[in-house]
């Protein structure tokens, strides 16, 4: 399916919403072109333009019918009667009575259909961001390795935003203003078939010069996206790292490094600008063209009907009037045609973006026949365990078994492959080579929520969410019992500096937990871990980063977590390791 495909049936799920688009979309056509109508009407009545006899041929109505000749008829019929009985004062009023009825019908329907849109349109992108979401949140950690995060979140929000539009906009091309432009044609036609004919060999030469603009603009929007992408980037590092950034005297260097990229955005913001803000002026400029030869065509058929009134296809001054100002109302919705063209090749350069995140399919997946563990009994078992990085090796031939209850360190220099052994047990990669097992079934066969159930992990960074203490002890947990959190917080030695805070346990502890220390976070991350209750535990560097009053805290906070519990440790200092019933050394 094309990309372009891809955006149209998102919609396809709301179809509920076309019907009731459809019927206000046209009303506030029909009311909008009746504006324009009934003029012809008044100035042939009011300025007595037309014979009696001729009048009351205009104003011969016969049985109702569903059609623009019926209606007019009828006016007629009505603005006669009016102007006999009250004048042509009370006329006037009664014509803007019906103009001003009229025009707040068109803008009443108008804003319906715009509000049934709306509601589409978020439901639409509601969907596509969740997708997008839900897929990403799934996708294997070697994926975030390897992108950027300012891009991923550009690509959720900007070019997300760009499809919004492009559904807006395709909205626009498919139905309304093509339908305005139909509606207004056969009130055209109606007026002058020959004048009409005419205009007609206009538009394919308006749509070509239009064309030959938009379709160099997705290029460029594709060029622009990926820029707006490193810009958020950069701000997201920049800010993660504004501690590095003062330590270093780097400010001046990161200005630099955003007002390179701000440039380049820019250059290619004019760029396009320049090819999309062509289109609106060509455009216009040619209908002022088609308006003027229109004149000059329109006027020579007035005079021919004036020589010649029993003429077929005659147009009379007030037809021509009207028929101008109906003609360059068609120039609108032409005109957002074409700016709707441009909007759409912008949103297929970002969909395609957006649908590469949806694409991806994550490396780590369930067996089509997964086993689910439902406690850990026994013993993990490497056999033979490899794992290649990019073509790099990073472990190999590792044997390892790991007793229920015992604790294992891991220990070795910066490379050595600690971490990532660590992190192929809850299968955040696969290896290589070889099996690990659980209770002697290989975890590739366990089903992963099942097999992450029974661990808990604890890292050197703490990863703490923008929310209360509560909830972040609590993660994951949306039922967890408010004494829980209390009793796991005391055995991480975190219960007391809780209570210091403004709010206790419902406190907001910032971004990343950017109000404690770093002792703090860390006891916050065991807490969660000991609110998990796992049976097995990966304890990555978690003291490495602490001063020493904080470790004390931390490693107390530690050994009570591993009590009872089969742990995983990676470590350097000897305070971590010195309980562990092995110590493996890598190189």
């Amino acid at each position: 399916m094309s990309t372009y495909g891809r955006i149209i049936s998102f919609a396809k799920p709301y179809h509920r919403y076309f019907p009731q688009y459809i019927v206000f979309a046209l009303l506030a056509i029909v009311f909008g072109l009746a504006n324009l109508a009934l003029l012809e009407p008044l100035f042939t009545v009011i300025f007595d333009t037309k014979k009696p006899e001729e009048l009351a041929k205009l104003a011969a109505v016969g049985d109702f019918e569903l059609s623009a000749t019926y209606f007019k008829g009828l006016f007629y019929q009505k603005l006669i009667e009016v102007k006999e009985v009250y004048g042509k004062d009370s006329m006037l009023i009664y014509v803007s009575i019906v103009i001003g009825t009229s025009a707040l019908l068109s803008n009443l329907f108008t804003y319906l259909s715009n509000v049934i849109m709306g509601y589409m349109r978020a439901e639409v992108i509601q969907k596509i961001r969740n997708q997008v979401f839900h897929n990403t949140s799934g996708l294997h950690l070697g994926f975030f390795a390897g992108e950027r995060k300012g891009d991923i979140m550009s690509r959720m929000t900007n070019d997300v935003q760009e499809i919004e539009v492009t559904l807006v906009s395709s909205i626009k091309v498919f139905f309304r203003e093509p339908a305005t432009i139909i509606v207004y044609l056969i009130f055209l036609f109606a007026t002058s078939v020959k004048l009409t004919l005419f205009t007609l060999v206009f538009f394919p030469i308006m749509g070509t010069v239009i064309s030959e603009i938009v379709k160099r603009l997705k290029k460029k929007a594709i060029l622009s996206q990926e820029s707006l992408a490193r810009i958020v980037n950069l701000m997201d590092e920049v800010f993660g790292g504004m501690r590095v950034i003062k330590a270093f005297n780097a400010r001046g260097y990161v200005n630099d490094l955003f007002d390179d990229e701000t440039s380049k955005y820019k250059k290619i913001s004019m760029s396009m600008s320049r090819k999309n803000e062509l289109a609106s002026p060509i455009s216009q400029f040619l209908g002022i063209i088609v308006v003027a030869t229109l004149l000059v065509v329109g006027g020579n058929l007035v005079l021919d009907n004036l020589h010649n009134p029993n003429s077929t296809g005659g147009l009379d001054g007030e037809g021509l009037f009207v028929y101008l100002i109906v003609f360059s109302q068609i120039l609108n919705p032409a005109k957002s045609i074409s700016q709707s063209i441009s909007n759409i090749q912008r949103g297929m350069a970002s969909a395609e973006r957006v649908f590469k995140l949806i694409d991806e399919k994550p490396k780590i997946e369930n067996d089509p026949n997964p086993v689910h563990l439902e406690e850990f009994k026994e013993e993990i078992s490497f056999d033979n365990v490899g794992f290649t990085y990019e073509k790099e090796p990073v472990l190999s031939n590792i044997n390892l078994t790991v007793k229920k209850g015992e604790t294992v360190a891991l220990v070795g220099s910066s490379g050595a492959g600690k971490s990532t052994l660590a992190d192929l047990v809850p299968r955040f990669y696969d290896p290589t080579e070889g099996i690990i097992s659980i209770d002697g079934t290989p975890i590739h066969k366990v089903q992963i929520n099942s097999l992450r159930s029974l661990m808990g992990i604890v890292t050197q960074e703490s990863i703490l969410f923008n929310d209360t203490v509560a909830k972040n002890i609590a993660f994951a947990m949306p039922d967890a019992k408010e004494e829980d959190i209390i009793q796991a917080a005391k055995i991480a030695n975190a219960h007391d500096f809780i209570m210091e805070l403004e709010h206790g346990y419902h406190t907001n502890i910032g971004e990343r937990g950017g109000k404690l220390s770093g002792g703090q976070r860390q006891r916050l991350s065991i807490a969660r871990a000991i609110m998990k209750n796992p049976p097995i535990l990966i304890l990555d560097e978690a003291t490495s980063a602490l001063d020493t009053e904080s470790e004390k805290l931390v490693q107390e906070a530690l050994s009570n977590l591993m009590k009872n519990r089969t742990s995983i440790v990676i470590a350097h200092r000897l305070s971590t390791i010195q309980h562990a019933n092995k110590i493996i050394v890598m190189d």
